[in-house]
């Protein structure tokens, strides 16, 4: 045999740095009861869960072939070591929290006792 002698290459500087971000079963359990919740209130009808280099994404629909309504994505963690939940309403960054229950607080809504008349 001639040539130039085999050249070995770590693998890990050919794979992809970052990994497939998942959302976990307490996670998921959070966001599909608050889906279930608007759902049944008649707000929401379809949801979708997709990945993305470093996130993942849960998007609710409010009729199936339109665009997501909200979209909440928790992203990998950054140099700071934390994970970060992002609530959009369309484009619009809603709010940004370390965890998912803070972030959710923008759909929790405040029910006030509204006086009858006569009454």
């Amino acid at each position: 045999m001639s040539g130039n002698p085999a050249t070995v290459l770590p693998l890990r500087n050919y794979r992809n740095r970052r990994r497939t971000l998942y959302f976990t079963r307490a996670e998921l359990n959070q966001l599909l009861g608050l889906y279930s919740r608007n759902v049944a209130r008649g707000v929401w009808r379809d949801y979708a869960i997709d990945h993305r280099d470093g996130q993942a994404l849960f998007s609710v629909f409010r009729h199936t072939h339109e665009s997501a309504v909200y979209t909440i994505i928790k992203s990998a963690p950054h140099s700071s070591g934390a994970v970060e939940f992002t609530v959009l309403f369309g484009r619009q960054r809603l709010s940004a929290a370390p965890n998912l229950g803070e972030a959710l607080e923008i759909f929790r809504t405040k029910l006030a006792l509204v006086p009858v008349a006569g009454g």
